[in-house]
């Protein structure tokens, strides 16, 4: 402690000036922040440019968001960036979910300094109309009933959507078989016309045909009922601890300094608990969330320890 005092006291004015504004956070920021994203108009573009409004104000600085053509790419720019708190990443789950099938150009916990959880987005699980079951209860009875013989699809092995579906199977001992399609689109459209039986997936595609009667909604993924699909009870209500989320985060470089990684935080969970910040991702389909950085680490870290588990129990393919 005394070498401490020593070295402060003999520092010049002016650093000790910037220092300490370093320190509380007060001299930053000072220029522009960019958050590097995925391309105009996938859903961490959303959030990259909702985010961005809503700092440029109380930072006092312009937040600009900077597409890349995929997640990939954008996760690699930010860790490799100078870890000064003027370049972050809005990114989804997928983030933290590429590197366990494939060896990604980053580090998805090593590389990043986390900020943190922006979102959750909740998945519902459907069934074709000319299933004979209404609830999960009855799919789980008739899958047990017909092992292998019910076709789910998904938009690609790796998914979000084939891993929340793997874990369910998995918690709720049955045998589903499933169908990769290039995208979500061309995997509903099977779903629709009775090629696939079940698909668990994003709620803004599942519900708009549930209400007309294309598509029956069994359940919803949240641990808990959700806000998105009022009514609809989650899967965890007939498989206890089963919970499968899209989440969206928000990250700076490793090594950015505590202080502007508290500062951004603060910022960022303020805005995500107005009001009218709520209202636009409740309609974007998402939930807001805000939580610290070390809650969003935790959750990334068990949320990978928890896939791993999925990929070994389903014998998944890595390195894709």
């Amino acid at each position: 402690m005394l070498n401490l005092r020593f070295v402060v006291c003999t520092l010049p004015i002016g650093m000790m000036v910037l220092g300490a504004g370093v320190v509380s956070g007060q001299a930053y920021p000072s220029k522009p922040i960019r958050i590097v994203t995925a391309a105009a108009g996938a859903g961490s573009d959303f959030f990259s440019r909702l985010i961005a409004q809503a700092l440029s104000e109380p930072l006092g600085q312009q937040v600009i968001v900077d597409n890349r053509a995929s997640g990939i790419v954008a996760s690699e720019v930010v860790s490799k960036a100078a870890p000064d708190g003027y370049t972050l990443t809005v990114g989804g789950s997928a983030h933290w979910i590429r590197p366990l099938f494939a060896k990604m150009p980053y580090d998805a916990v090593k590389d990043f300094a986390a900020i943190t959880l922006v979102s959750k987005d909740a998945f519902v699980l459907a069934a074709h109309p000319s299933m004979p079951i209404k609830s999960v209860k009855e799919l789980i009875a008739l899958a047990k009933s017909k092992p292998g013989q019910l076709n789910y699809g998904t938009s690609g092995t790796g998914s979000t959507q084939h891993l929340a579906t793997e874990s369910f199977a998995a918690m709720a001992g049955i045998k589903l078989t499933h169908i990769p399609y290039k995208g979500s689109a061309m995997a509903i459209t099977d779903l629709l016309a009775g090629e696939s039986q079940v698909m668990i997936n994003d709620v803004g595609l599942i519900m708009p045909h549930a209400k007309v009667g294309k598509l029956r909604a069994l359940a919803v993924t949240t641990a808990e009922p959700s806000a998105l699909v009022p009514g609809l009870p989650p899967i965890a209500s007939e498989v206890p601890g089963y919970e499968a989320v899209s989440m969206t985060g928000l990250w700076a470089p490793a090594g950015t300094p505590a202080a502007i990684i508290t500062r951004l935080n603060q910022e960022t969970v303020r805005a995500l608990n107005r009001a009218d910040i709520k209202e636009r991702i409740l309609k974007a389909g998402s939930e807001a969330v805000g939580n610290s950085p070390e809650q969003f680490t935790a959750l990334i870290k068990a949320d990978m320890s928890r896939i791993t588990k999925v990929i070994k129990e389903a014998g998944l393919k890595t390195d894709l």
